[in-house]
């Protein structure tokens, strides 16, 4: 599991280190950085889970601004198409897993296993790439892997996203909110919410996870430098199962959970160089 975490709390230092990309776009930004994340995170284990997973890392990161090849605050990946309101990125992500422990839930089960996601993410900004305020949609569609053994496929899935990024006008705070949702199919639902005939207990019978909605997300995050290399950053996240496909199953047992975190990103080193976009 520290595994994944590292990745996905580098994911989001990047997001906090490189917050000045946001609209107004600044065309002095360095082609890269190098720099390293501290704090903390608590996530709900699963969508539907009654128990949280803590971390507390400190990890490297890198931004890179190249062209094609970006690794920012959108993501890291290949820029496969760019126009001023389009984009069509190949994409990596990460998510949380439950950790060396057994959830209550799950007694008896297997652990959720540390996974990772790549796949196609396409980028459309409704009211222009350089908006103070700008509105974003993003439709990612990833498959899922064990990350000790990316031969394990664990499902696909998709996660429309509505966004609006920004800098508050005239300060140093930069910040980000967005509503989404996460479609999974069977084989992502069956690793989250399916109880074989074995693994039943009197309060815990079996269950068939089936394809569908998994969960609504609405995320934020806010951002401010404090120094031209020290940077605070704070996000959060509200995952509900209201509505969602597996609602019934024994392991989903609270409607709606939250993830929050707060850190620190320092910039060690960064190009002379200057990003060309």
């Amino acid at each position: 599991m520290k595994r994944l975490f590292a990745a996905s709390f580098a994911c989001l230092a990047c997001a906090a280190a490189s917050a000045q990309d946001e609209a107004p776009k600044r065309p002095d930004l360095p082609l890269w950085e190098l720099g390293v994340a501290a704090g903390t995170l608590s996530q709900q284990a699963y969508p539907g889970s009654d128990e949280q997973v803590r971390r507390t890392p400190v990890l490297p990161y890198v931004i890179y601004r190249g062209k094609v090849l970006r690794a920012d605050n959108e993501g890291a990946g290949l820029r496969a198409v760019k126009t001023e309101g389009f984009e069509l990125d190949v994409s990596f992500a990460g998510s949380l897993s439950s950790g060396g422990r057994s959830l209550r839930a799950r007694e008896g089960m297997p652990r959720l296993g540390t996974l990772v996601e790549f796949g196609p993410v396409g980028r459309w900004f409704l009211n222009g790439r350089d908006a103070a305020g700008r509105l974003t949609f993003e439709l990612p569609l990833r498959g899922v892997f064990e990350a000790r053994d990316l031969r394990r496929h664990r499902g696909m899935s998709l996660e429309p996203e509505l966004g609006l990024e920004g800098r508050a006008k005239g300060g140093p705070w930069s910040y980000g909110v967005s509503v989404g949702m996460l479609v999974g199919d069977r084989r992502l639902a069956s690793t989250y919410y399916t109880v074989a005939p074995d693994e039943a207990l009197p309060d815990r019978p079996a269950y068939a996870a089936r394809a569908g909605l998994i969960a609504w997300r609405l995320k934020g995050g806010v951002s401010r430098q404090l120094t031209p290399d020290l940077r605070l950053f704070a996000f959060g996240r509200v995952d509900s199962v209201t509505g969602a496909e597996n609602r019934d199953s024994p392991l989903v047992r609270r409607t709606t959970g939250g993830s929050v975190g707060i850190g620190l990103t320092y910039t060690l080193m960064r190009s002379a160089a200057r990003a060309s976009d």
